[in-house]
């Protein structure tokens, strides 16, 4: 096998496993309403969510992948050798944060770990500004998107139900609960999984298997494969779940009732859809706890713990940098062993 090949099957290899700890970290967002509110078993939900994480592969097409694979950094300042450190960068982060129990956001890792890679390799020209304005900007809005939605749509179903019966609407919002995790995992899936999408055409790309206009087009051949393959990934790590997280985002940010539960991952759903058709990588992990908080909201700002939101956002605000910072570093390392990279 030609040493070309093999380094690009490695780097093939290494999106799909950090795609794999995607799912495993963010299962959480996908599961913890859920099962806080005891619609799903643990076993069920992660399988529901996962099916769902497998199934946005027909839904939400691939405008986010294209957004990662040439719109964030210069296409042709890109080695396998970047991609790798990239990775690199955001699975350490990811197995920290999963350890430490912090709902971080995989996708931040995953772009931090890139773009400090490829700084590290060709300095901040590199960099395209356009192509991170929208992402920077969205760490804020995803998160109050989710909120406002969830409060509004908490306020809508307590004016509509105002004078039925507490027990009839647990049930109802029990099967409707259903529904809306599908939803928000469909959401999470087509997201998340175009991120390594964009990542593994980056890499067919600095490998001349993709030429620069099939890189903007379909990805020619390769297309199906590249969409199967990294929603098979999430979709298994899903299933294998994140389980330390479950308890920070299902009950240590605020408690959850079924109508609240339905309420954060319908507007976490709606969110996810509108930025994943509108090419935005956005974080789903701050996107639900938005929502939850939000939730939280409507019965009192008491009922939302605030010390563990503060946390939540600090570890948001550390996530590019400290995954760019861990890329740079493995990139560092990997040109002290091979010059060329």
């Amino acid at each position: 096998m030609k040493p070309d090949l093999l380094l690009l099957i490695i780097t093939v290899l290494m999106a799909l496993v950090f795609d794999f700890f995607n799912g495993f970290h963010d299962a959480a967002n996908s599961i913890a309403t859920v099962v806080s509110t005891r619609v799903l078993s643990p076993k069920l939900a992660v399988l529901w969510a996962a099916t769902f994480n497998f199934l946005a592969a027909f839904f939400l097409g691939t405008a986010v992948a294209k957004t990662i694979g040439k719109g964030m950094i210069h296409i042709d300042s890109v080695t396998q050798y970047v991609v790798i450190a990239g990775l690199l960068g955001a699975i350490v982060w990811d197995l920290l944060t999963w350890w430490w129990g912090m709902p971080t956001s995989s996708s931040h890792a995953l772009i931090g770990g890139y773009a400090g890679a490829a700084v590290m390799r060709s300095g901040f020209q590199v960099i395209i500004l356009e192509g991170w304005y929208k992402t920077l900007i969205f760490i804020v809005v995803a998160p109050i998107m989710g909120l406002v939605l969830a409060l509004i749509l908490m306020v809508a179903v307590f004016w509509l139900l105002r004078n039925k019966a507490p027990q009839r609407i647990d049930v109802w919002f029990r099967k409707l609960q259903l529904l809306s995790a599908a939803a928000y995992s469909l959401g999470h899936g087509g997201n998340d999984a175009q991120k390594t999408m964009g990542i593994v055409a980056s890499a067919l790309y600095g490998a001349k298997y993709l030429s620069a206009s099939e890189l903007a087009g379909d990805w020619g051949r390769f297309h199906w494969p590249i969409i199967l393959a990294a929603h098979a990934s999430i979709a298994l790590g899903t299933y294998l779940g994140g389980w330390r997280i479950v308890h920070t985002m299902g009950s240590r940010i605020t408690k959850l009732k079924p109508v609240g539960g339905f309420c954060a991952e319908t507007a976490g759903a709606i969110t996810l859809f509108s930025t994943a058709l509108a090419g935005i990588p956005v974080s789903t992990t701050h996107t639900i706890t938005g929502a939850i908080v939000g939730v939280g909201a409507t019965t009192r700002l008491s009922a939302v713990r605030w010390g563990v939101a503060r946390r939540i956002v600090w570890a948001w605000v550390l996530t590019i940098p400290a995954s760019a910072a861990v890329a740079a570093l493995t990139f560092w390392l990997i040109r002290l062993i091979h010059p060329g990279a």
